[in-house]
């Protein structure tokens, strides 16, 4: 009997080991897949190419799948969105009767330099790879329109400096009509009309009175038509026409989009 229950103890003994054993394996195996599962997977993210770009305040690494975009539509998305938000062409400013005279004399070689930046310009946005998608070849087609609307616009600016009656037909005189008026009437009309957009001006200056004692005082000059129409077409038809030009802004929705090509993004950013 002794024997006989030995033996039974002996048994139950030996299964135990082995379930323990095969337990064991078992575990050993899963650790064994679940690590060699993570192993893939952070292989699989750091293979993922990186493009490397800044912003206002940040420098900034992000991974794209290279099966849906390359490197280049990565990198002319990133320029159509903020290197080209702002497209200006070559022109000079006129703010003083000195400059005026400059323009007047230089016309045909301002418009001619001009016209060669605005071609160029244009064809590099022309040539611009974007990625394949209709947001982003829409905002494209749109920055072309606007480039084309800004060339025409400081076109018609500087041949106005010479010849003010150009902007009696221009479409971007829309809602600008005093100015044009006064560039084209009699020398009372334009006086008043300038004396008009000075008293504006001040109202939105930290220091009105400069603003005012400036008019004054050129007001009194030998050259004061020129002063006049220096301040009515770059201050008053100037600012008044620009709001004709319909720019492509460069809004939250453009920016999630281009953020939304990647698929995590590293950023390092300084204190605004």
């Amino acid at each position: 009997m002794r024997i006989w229950i030995s033996s039974l103890l002996l048994l139950a003994a030996i299964g135990c080991k082995k379930e323990a054993e095969i337990s064991k394996n078992t575990t050993s195996k899963d650790s064994v897949s679940m690590t060699e599962s993570q192993t893939d997977s952070l292989k699989t993210t750091q293979n993922k190419p990186v493009f490397n770009f800044v912003t206002e305040l940040c420098d900034n690494k992000g991974q794209y799948d290279a099966t849906k975009y390359s490197r280049e539509e990565i990198e002319g998305t990133y320029k159509l969105w903020f290197e080209y938000s702002s497209l200006l062409l070559n022109k000079p400013s006129v703010f003083k009767p000195e400059t005026l005279q400059e323009v007047r004399r230089d016309k045909d070689k301002i418009l001619a330099k001009l016209e060669q930046d605005f071609t160029e310009k244009k064809k590099a946005l022309e040539n611009l790879k974007v990625v394949n998608d209709p947001y982003w070849q829409n905002i494209k087609a749109q920055k072309i329109q606007e480039l084309a609307l800004e060339y025409e616009f400081d076109k018609t600016e500087i041949t106005a400096f010479s010849d003010p009656s150009v902007l009696l037909n221009s479409k971007f005189s829309k809602n600008c009509e005093n100015f044009v008026r006064a560039l084209n009437s009699d020398e009372d009309v334009m006086i008043e009309e300038w004396r008009k957009l000075r008293v504006q001006m001040s109202k939105k200056n930290g220091s009105p009175e400069k603003i005012m004692d400036e008019f004054e005082n050129n007001l009194h000059a030998k050259n004061r038509n020129e002063y006049a129409i220096v301040d009515l077409i770059t201050f008053g038809w100037g600012n008044c026409a620009n709001n004709n030009i319909k720019r492509v802004e460069q809004d939250e929705k453009m920016t999630k989009a281009f953020n939304s090509l990647f698929i995590k993004i590293d950023s390092k950013c300084d204190e605004p």
